[in-house]
Parts: structure tokens; C-alpha cells; sequence
């Protein structure tokens, strides 16, 4: 089984709730904030990644664990791809785009290595 006793030790659940936090904030301003459905599908898709990391990690063996990783990272590509809607809606600037898209390919590819580890060890 995975050595992290707690969800919060994994340095891609502590990334992806600062990124959700980011999004929450990015999401609730201006014609964003007021796009209801797209808000909301953002901020649900977002919350996920950091959600699925802490379920995961919660479970008692190293296979669901990387099966709840895989979720997760579902989560990365379902918000990179509301990112570039908002974006060519106008809600968000290119350079807000890029900052939001890099720190989701960090995290994924985080995510992504630990999950690997996960189903070789």
C-alpha cells in the first residue's frame, strides 16, 4: 500500500486545492460568474481532481487507488477543456488560460506518476 498516511501529505491533492481555489475565485467574476452552467461545470470538474485524490488514497488497496487516480485525471481534461470555452467566450484572458492550463498539465502528470508507481509496485 501507498506510505501517505493522509490525503493532504500528497503534494498533487495540495496542488489541485490551491488550483480549485484559483478556479472558484477566476469563475465567480464578471460574464464568468454569471454563465451559470459553465461555472458550475468548472468548479464540479476542478473540485474533482483534489476529491478523487483524498477518495483514493482513502481506499485499502494500491489498485483502487490508482483507479481513483484515473478519475482524477479525467477531472484535468474535463477542466483544460472548459478552460479553453471560457477563454474563447472572453471570460478568461489568454494569460489567465496559459497559468490555469499549466498548473492542470503539473498536476496531471503528478497524478499520472504516482499512479504508475502505484500499479507496478
Amino acid at each position: 500500500m501507498a506510505t501517505f498516511k493522509r490525503f493532504e501529505d500528497i503534494q498533487a491533492w495540495q496542488k489541485a486545492r490551491k488550483l480549485t481555489v484559483e478556479v472558484y475565485k477566476l469563475s465567480g467574476k464578471g460574464e464568468f460568474g454569471r454563465d451559470y452552467d459553465l461555472r458550475s461545470q468548472i468548479r464540479r470538474s476542478s473540485s474533482s481532481i483534489m476529491s478523487n485524490i483524498a477518495e483514493g488514497q482513502g481506499r485499502r488497496t494500491d489498485r483502487d487507488f490508482a483507479h481513483f487516480l484515473n478519475i482524477s485525471l479525467g477531472s484535468v481534461a474535463e477542466t483544460k477543456s472548459h478552460m479553453y470555452f471560457a477563454m474563447d467566450l472572453e471570460y478568461v484572458s489568454a494569460s489567465q488560460f496559459d497559468e490555469i492550463y499549466d498548473r492542470l498539465d503539473e498536476i496531471g502528470k503528478m497524478i499520472y506518476g504516482l499512479s504508475t508507481h502505484l500499479r507496478t509496485s
